[in-house]
């Protein structure tokens, strides 16, 4: 029970990362998003705004005052994927 709820929010930041990155990546002109309306896309404001700080420390995204947008890595990296 103890290591359910402690994997609970680590699982929680996990997906709300894979899905501002994901959102960012699937932009058909890679052009930035305001927080906001990534905020209202995905919901949850307080997970959104941690997985925009995360993503931001390691280097997957950019930010321009209230815009963020995938980084050229983040680009690369999707391009890789199969």
């Amino acid at each position: 029970m103890q290591d359910e709820i402690s994997r609970m929010p680590a699982e929680e930041d996990e997906q709300a990362e894979k899905g501002v990155l994901g959102l960012l990546l699937a932009s058909a002109s890679q052009q930035p998003w305001s927080v906001v309306e990534v905020e209202r896309e995905l919901g949850k404001v307080l997970a959104i705004a941690d997985a925009i700080t995360s993503l931001h420390a390691a280097g997957l995204i950019h930010r321009c005052g209230e815009f963020v947008f995938a980084s050229r890595t983040a680009l690369r990296m999707d391009s890789l994927s199969l």
